[in-house]
C-alpha cells in the first residue's frame, strides 16, 4: 500500500468512497448522514483536488483507491479532511497512513499549527487521532434548520468587499491569534463574504454560515445577526461551540436543531479564542 497525490482523475472514486464511509458509520450510530448523495460527497473532492490551496492524496493498493486525505493550505494554520477509507478497506491501517503522511507535510511546512474536526461518534477516529499527536480543544454542535431571514436592529449585514479584507483578517487576528486571509479573499470573489456593521465599523463577518465556512465576530449579537441574514441553511449545518450557551440557545430559540456533535483537534500553536467564533469543517 502507498501514497500518492490525488489528480482529476481520481474525484468520482474518492467521492464514492467519501459518500459511503461516512454514511455507513451514520448508519451504525443512527445519526443523519454527512452527505444527501454521492455527487454532495464529490463535487467538494473534486474541487479541493484541482485547488493549488489544498493538498490531497490518495491510498492505493495495486492501482486501486483506499482512500483519500485532503488538506487545506490557504492559512497559516492547515486544516485536514475530509479523511475517508473504502468500508471495504477499513481496519487496515489506511486511515493511519493518510493521517500521519499530512502531519508530516505539516511538519516540513514549518507552519505553527495543523487542526481538524472529528465526528464525536466516531471513538476510533478520536483514538487515532490522540495517538498521532492531537488534542480534543473544543465540542461544536452542527446547527440546522430552515433560514431565519431576519434584521436584527441595529446591526447592518452587507455583502463584503475587497476593502473590508483587512478590517476582516484584523478581527479574525484578535480572535483566534492568526488570519484567514486565503479564505476571506477568494470569499469577497465568490460573493459569499458577509460582514455586520455596528456604529459605522466591522464588527463580525462569514465567508458564508454552512459547515465548510467560518465566521468570527466581536460579540454573540454580531453571529446571530450574521446567521438571520443567511439565504440559505444546509445540512449538516454551522457550528456553534457547546461552550457558547448563549448562541446556542439562541439558534434553538430560532427554529435550528442539533445534527450532530464534533470536536476540534489540533497538534502545534493554539490559541483559546478571545471573542465569538463559528469554525469550519476545518478549524
Amino acid at each position: 500500500m502507498g501514497v500518492r497525490e490525488a489528480v482529476d482523475a481520481d474525484w468520482v472514486e474518492c467521492g464514492r468512497i467519501c459518500y459511503e464511509a461516512f454514511a455507513r458509520l451514520a448508519d451504525r450510530h443512527g445519526f443523519p448522514h454527512d452527505f444527501p448523495t454521492v455527487e454532495a460527497a464529490s463535487l467538494p473532492i473534486r474541487w479541493m483536488i484541482n485547488h493549488p490551496g489544498f493538498y490531497g492524496i490518495v491510498a492505493e493498493q495495486d492501482g486501486r483507491v483506499l482512500g483519500s486525505l485532503f488538506m487545506d493550505e490557504r492559512g497559516a494554520i492547515d486544516a485536514i479532511g475530509p479523511i475517508s477509507v473504502d468500508p471495504a478497506a477499513q481496519n487496515a491501517g489506511v486511515g493511519r497512513l493518510l493521517t500521519s503522511t499530512a502531519i508530516e507535510r505539516w511538519r516540513a511546512s514549518g507552519k505553527p499549527g495543523v487542526r481538524l474536526v472529528q465526528i464525536a461518534y466516531h471513538n476510533r477516529s478520536l483514538g487515532l487521532y490522540t495517538k498521532l499527536g492531537m488534542d480534543a480543544k473544543e465540542s461544536f454542535a452542527a446547527m440546522y434548520g430552515e433560514p431565519i431571514r431576519a434584521r436584527l436592529p441595529g446591526y447592518d449585514v452587507r455583502p463584503g468587499t475587497p476593502d473590508d479584507e483587512a478590517a476582516c483578517n484584523a478581527l479574525c487576528l484578535r480572535v483566534h491569534g492568526h488570519t484567514r486571509a486565503g479564505e476571506v479573499h477568494e470569499a469577497v470573489a465568490s460573493g459569499d463574504l458577509r460582514v455586520v456593521e455596528r456604529l459605522g465599523r466591522i464588527t463580525g463577518y462569514t465567508t458564508k454560515i454552512n459547515y465548510f465556512a467560518h465566521s468570527v465576530a466581536e460579540t454573540n449579537d454580531d453571529l446571530a445577526a450574521l446567521i438571520a441574514a443567511a439565504e440559505e441553511l444546509a445540512t449538516p449545518g454551522y457550528l456553534v461551540p457547546l461552550t457558547n450557551g448563549e448562541l446556542l440557545r439562541w439558534s434553538l430559540d430560532h427554529g435550528m436543531r442539533v445534527f450532530f456533535v464534533v470536536n476540534l483537534m489540533a497538534l502545534g500553536m493554539y490559541q483559546e479564542p478571545e471573542g465569538a467564533y463559528m469554525p469550519s469543517v476545518g478549524y
